[in-house]
């Protein structure tokens, strides 16, 4: 990716963009060797960009600009006007820390509490804080604009003009992607709380921006970036206040802005230097890099690794060798020296001048070329431009076809989609095409990603209740709608699904005697083993349900293998042998399976391949197995399910949904686990040496935070910035390794993954268990591999055989025995000493071997050894940190890293949390999910979200506040402020919560136009340093309760018992939304309410049951919806109806509205009645319905 993102907190972050800033004045333009700066050791200083700039100091200053320290402080530091100095809004918010909120709480807690039962709610408390981290505020968001590797290096090597027009490129293609983000990604939240913070997302004047430009990377190697840092502070179109950038479509598009960044830079350098552009593949799983097409990959790969670091090291252990030894080392010697130097600490990153940089760079490129790289760079830039393109060269088919397409290849990959994930698609599509401007490339792409859009099937519901003028936008959608957030999927996804779902609840498919299954589960198998209780009541189900498509939920470690193995015999003893098969996504998967179970196994891609080739089908009575059915995708398993049901046969899918998902479009299996009540699961682990472990495993499966302490007290968990964590969970791995144990090193990215296989062969050199002296092959990835390494092959091959095993699979473990003048390798299977030897090509050693000492989360699913060495980042999922911590027998130990390093930057980032340990890291890590659902899941999801009570009420409060807005300033300019006091309190930021109270107040039948008066006149204001947060308080002191008194107090107006109805005069459109909406949250509370009494949900068994008199009977279900009302309000899930103390202040008077229903409904219940309530078991709850 050419663009990347982080977040920038408050406080003195803006400091690192400082850092490498020259500090000599003059000329600073870019790559000028005759301006100072060239010989200044440092970068330039930043520049101002975006269409904000001037709105900010009076228009003193203007994009393209410099940026002064003082201004940075200003801006970015307290969220201010640089030139000014005045507030830009509210300040930031200053968070309390996890440490000070566990002290407040405790010291809240009830003083005549128990030793254990004081003890047990620290506890609580503290994990509970923890999971919730520190929030820090946010400044700002640091994008970082990075050109084609391929592109840095002729810039480096270049001479001063062709360097500068690169640069011009550069600095063109940033502006014109930031000016892409104001007109389509930048936003901000207005508006009352809704599920996902303010509730309605309305358009900014523009962005305001510092760009700061660095020249290399941390290890001195060519890489020309841009740090753009977009301000937090944005002005909002509708009123003109400062308010906050929502980060939110700056996160989803992300991926969208790089691939347009690198087609607009491509563009540019093309029209001025007539360069050409190649994709060039990087390897599994990865899209293609673009690169100018007569830079050599030698060269890219001399400037794209620690390459130099290993040379200058090399060097420098060569001459103290031959100052010590009189002469110079042998070449097996160099080696080893070489393989020393490997293991060196990476330096920190230097700072020097441009001309010295481009010294060094032009040297070693020479070198490499083997001509001069200046003269090299002239000749590869002197091409005419070619011809460009167009918008309107491109015809509309062409761009129908496109759309059509992109959501094929979308579609492979993921079961539901949203715009930008699209236009990333589109923007690749179209990359090859070189255009004439940025606008042509842009009306392109946005046509093609709106002819992909019109091609989907949308899973989000359309607008549930209409939205006022001033809440839509120009297009006509409603603002309570982020842009582009729609979620999408295919018609063929979804279908697919349909038949999943059809088939899982078919009957027709043969079935077990149950006394055959129990002859076999009540002995012991070849290895002496008899199946758990659980095992066996999981397979009695699966035997006896006649489902045509079922499934069998095994945890890691839970004896999955052992009870297909009892399945498999008792079916074919009854149904024939052969009667049972296996397959699995993958090849070494498949293998595996065949020799845990003893039957014929095949990979899915290939069975299917057979199937179209050869016919090869299933049987009436047969038991298809496929294992590691969560790595499945959807349409595989529709298309092998369908041939399962036309057979006669029966599918069983084993595997795990909380374990890692198919790259393809997946979710289907979570989908048909979560569709039944029944599904079989194996609950008891048997893996794992200790049983704390089990337990613990089973915690981090469903998320739950509070093992993460079980682990740390058992010295399973580590902390420390990522070299150190590296080091560590290396050193563990080998030192298991060293004493004989099974050991697998897991590391989080398939960079860190060469950087620890690179580590381990270098320790083995030193050994002498690897031997370069008799040869060695690069590899895919810039590796290189010798005889004695262990190596992992990527991709199936059957015509290569090895003699005594099958044929090379995807997955397979080997180790090098020679090297061949011709470049291909003679493996043997890993752990055999003789035999099971096959010779790969050099094709196969170039494209698909990798050094095999560390693996990703991926590789290790399925995985058992002794121990586990995991090396954790704060992106790492839920998913595979579990199926990390679940490898080994012994042990599994997880190596957190609590930094961010980036590889380009020394030393930390302003985004990372410097207070961030091992155990917070890992709070957040069981909190993120990277898990896909379904199209049929989000389609629920989706439903679910938008008609809830919680975006409903925040809607309609949102809407209630701009109807009366005109009127509540009406009423304080006539309450006896004076006009200065009533300006300053319609102006200030309290003026929200003023008008909502006296919305308030109104429904608690309180006649605020003689209120309002009476409580400004009841105390001078003179002294207050906010009039509308005085009177806020004020009003609400009085009128908490309804007006009037005893008989004569009227109930207060409120929607569904929790929301003060708006009232009074307004706009014919905003009534008319308000209305509306009300309706919905009355329906969805009722139809809440009824379904969690029909359901015997939990909660609802607490309330009673409803009265038999139908008066009683009315105001009973009138309470039980005011409770559903508040659970879904603030998304309350647990048993109890309330759930926990309420956090806020809005939420406590709702919280005590609910109460207060709540003990109606108790003292309406019929006590014959409410004695014979029986609540239903509360892991069978299902959601409410969706209206």
């Amino acid at each position: 990716m050419t663009v990347s993102m982080r977040v920038m907190s408050a406080g003195e972050g803006y400091k690192y963009l400082l850092k490498t800033v020259a500090s000599g004045d003059g000329n600073r333009a870019l790559s000028t060797p005759l301006t100072r700066y060239y010989l200044e050791e440092g970068t330039p200083p930043g520049r101002w960009m975006g269409s904000s700039v001037p709105a900010l100091g009076g228009g003193r200053i203007v994009s393209g600009d410099p940026v002064s320290e003082a201004q940075l402080q200003l801006l970015v530091g307290m969220g201010r006007d640089p030139i000014t100095g005045d507030p830009l809004g509210r300040a930031y918010q200053d968070f309390s820390t996890a440490t000070a909120r566990v002290e407040k709480r405790i010291a809240s807690l009830d003083p005549s509490l128990g030793v254990v039962a004081r003890a047990e709610a620290i506890a609580q408390i503290e994990a509970e804080e923890a999971a919730r981290g520190t929030r820090r505020a946010v400044a700002g968001f640091d994008f970082t604009f990075s050109i084609p590797k391929a592109a840095s290096v002729v810039w480096a090597v270049a001479d001063a003009g062709t360097q500068a027009i690169i640069a011009d490129a550069h600095h063109a293609a940033v502006a014109e992607v930031v000016a892409f983000m104001e007109r389509e990604i930048a936003a901000t939240r207005v508006g009352a709380t809704g599920r996902d913070g303010a509730v309605a997302q309305v358009g900014v004047g523009g962005l305001i921006a510092t760009a700061f430009d660095h020249y290399d990377s941390r290890a001195g190697d060519p890489h020309l970036h841009t740090h753009v840092v977009l301000s937090n502070k944005v002005q909002t179109l509708l009123d003109g206040k400062w308010r906050s950038l929502d980060g939110r479509p700056l996160h989803a598009a992300v991926v969208a802005l790089s691939e347009l960044h690198e087609a607009v830079f491509a563009d540019h350098l093309t029209r001025t230097l007539g360069v050409e552009w190649e994709a060039r593949a990087r390897g599994r799983d990865r899209n293609p890099a673009w690169a100018i097409t007569t830079v050599p990959e030698s060269l890219i790969a001399l400037f794209s690794s620690r390459s130099r670091d290993i040379d200058q090291e090399t060097d420098r252990l060569i001459e103290r060798y031959i100052g010590e030894h009189g002469r110079r080392p042998s070449p097996a010697t160099i080696v080893k020296l070489r393989a020393q130097a490997t293991l060196t600490t990476r330096p920190d990153k230097q700072v020097q001048s441009l001309a010295a940089l481009t010294a060094q760079w032009r040297e070693r490129a020479s070198a490499s070329l083997g001509e001069n790289a200046t003269e090299w760079a002239r000749r590869i830039t002197a091409a005419p431009s070619p011809p460009m393109l167009r918008a309107d060269d491109v015809p509309l088919d062409v761009i129908r076809e496109l759309g059509q397409t992109v959501i094929e290849v979308v579609g492979e990959k993921r079961a539901t989609w949203r715009r930008w994930n699209l236009y990333a698609e589109a923007a690749r599509q179209t990359m090859g095409w070189r255009f004439a401007s940025t606008m042509d490339r842009e009306a392109i792409v946005g046509m093609i990603a709106d002819a992909a859009e019109a091609g989907s099937l949308r899973l989000t519901p359309p607008e549930l209740a209409s939205s006022p003028a001033i809440f839509r936008r120009s297009d006509g959608t409603s603002a309570f709608r982020p842009r582009h957030a729609t979620v999408y999927s295919s018609e063929q996804l979804l279908a697919a699904e349909d038949r999943l779902l059809e088939r899982s609840r078919m009957l027709t498919a043969a079935t077990l005697d149950l006394a055959q299954l129990e002859r076999v589960t009540r002995r012991p198998d070849r290895r002496g083993l008899v199946l758990g209780a659980d095992q066996a009541a999981a397979l009695a189900t699966v035997a006896v349900s006649g489902r045509v498509l079922d499934v069998l939920v095994g945890p890691a470690g839970a004896g999955k293998t052992t009870a297909m193995s009892a399945l498999r015999r008792a079916w074919e003893m009854q149904h024939g042998e052969g009667s049972v098969i296996g397959l699995a996504p993958s090849a070494a998967a498949a293998q595996v399976l065949g020799d845990d179970l003893g039957i014929v196994t095949e990979n899915t891609a290939k069975w299917w391949q057979d199937h179209l080739v050869h016919g090869t089908t299933f049987h009436a009575g047969q038991l298809v197995i496929i294992d590691e059915a969560s790595l499945a995708g959807t349409l595989t398993l529709d298309r092998l399910s369908a041939l399962v049901a036309q057979a006669g046969a029966k599918a069983l899918l084993v595997g795990d949904w909380a374990q890692l998902q198919s790259v393809d479009a997946g979710g289907a299996f979570s989908m048909l686990v979560h569709d039944r009540d029944d599904a079989p699961e194996l609950v008891d682990i048997h893996r794992f040496t200790h049983r704390w472990e089990k337990a613990a495993s089973l915690g981090l499966r469903h998320g739950d935070a509070a093992v993460i302490d079980e682990y740390d007290a058992h010295g399973r968990v580590h902390g420390g910035d990522t070299d150190t964590m590296a080091d560590a969970a290396y050193t563990g791995w080998r030192s298991d390794m060293l004493a004989g144990r099974q050991s697998v090193l897991i590391a989080e990215t398939h960079d860190s993954v060469s950087a620890l296989n690179q580590r381990a062969r270098a320790d083995l050199i030193l050994d002498g268990a690897v031997t370069p002296r008799h040869g060695s092959v690069v590899l895919h990835d810039g590796t290189v591999a010798s005889p004695g390494d262990a190596v992992i092959s990527r991709h199936n091959d059957r015509r290569l055989r090895a003699a005594g095993r099958g044929w090379v699979r995807n997955g397979d473990r080997w180790t090098m025995t020679a090297v061949r003048s011709d470049g291909s390798v003679t493996v043997r299977r890993a752990g055999r000493r003789r035999g099971a030897s096959v010779v790969l090509p050099a094709g196969y050693v170039r494209e698909h071997l990798d050094l095999g000492y560390a693996v990703t989360a991926h590789r290790a699913q399925g995985l058992t050894t002794d121990t586990a060495h995991a090396l954790i980042e704060a992106t790492t999922t839920k998913e595979n940190l579990y199926v990390a911590m679940t490898r080994g027998r012994e042990a599994n130990h997880a190596y957190v890293a609590t930094d961010r390093p980036d590889g380009v930057h020394a030393g930390p980032h302003p985004s990372d949390n410097t207070a961030a340990t091992a155990r917070t890291v890992l709070f957040g890590v069981v909190q993120h999910s990277g898990a896909e659902l379904s199209a049929h899941e989000t389609t629920t999801s989706e439903q679910e979200a938008w008609s809830s009570i919680r975006q409903i009420a925040a809607e309609y409060e949102t809407i209630a506040a701009a109807a009366q807005q005109d009127r509540w300033v009406e009423l304080i300019r006539a309450s006896g402020l004076t006009e200065q006091e009533a300006e300053d309190a319609i102006a200030s930021d309290a003026f929200g919560a003023l008008a909502a109270e006296l919305r308030h107040a109104e429904a608690n039948h309180h006649d605020v136009a003689v209120l309002l008066p009476r409580l400004v006149a009841s105390r001078s204001l003179h002294d207050a340093e906010d009039v509308a947060a005085v009177l806020h308080a004020r009003l609400a002191a009085v009128t908490a309760r309804p007006a009037g008194a005893g008989r004569a107090r009227r109930a207060p107006r409120l929607i569904a018992g929790l929301i003060p109805e708006a009232g009074g005069p307004m706009d014919a459109q905003m009534r008319r939304a308000l209305q509306e909406r009300r309706q919905l949250i009355e329906d969805r509370a009722d139809a809440l309410a009824h379904a969690a009494v029909a359901e015997h949900l939990a909660w609802a068994g607490h309330l009673g049951a409803p009265p038999t008199r139908e008066a009683a009977r009315a105001r009973w279900w009138q309470a039980a919806a005011t409770i559903a009302a508040y659970r879904d309000r603030y998304g309350i899930a647990a048993d109890i109806p309330l759930g926990a103390a309420p956090d806020s202040t809005a939420q406590r008077l709702d919280a005590a509205r609910a109460r207060a229903a709540l003990d109606r409904a108790r003292a309406l219940t019929d006590t014959a009645e409410g004695d014979a309530w029986t609540p239903r078991d509360p892991r069978a709850e299902r959601s409410g319905p969706s209206l």
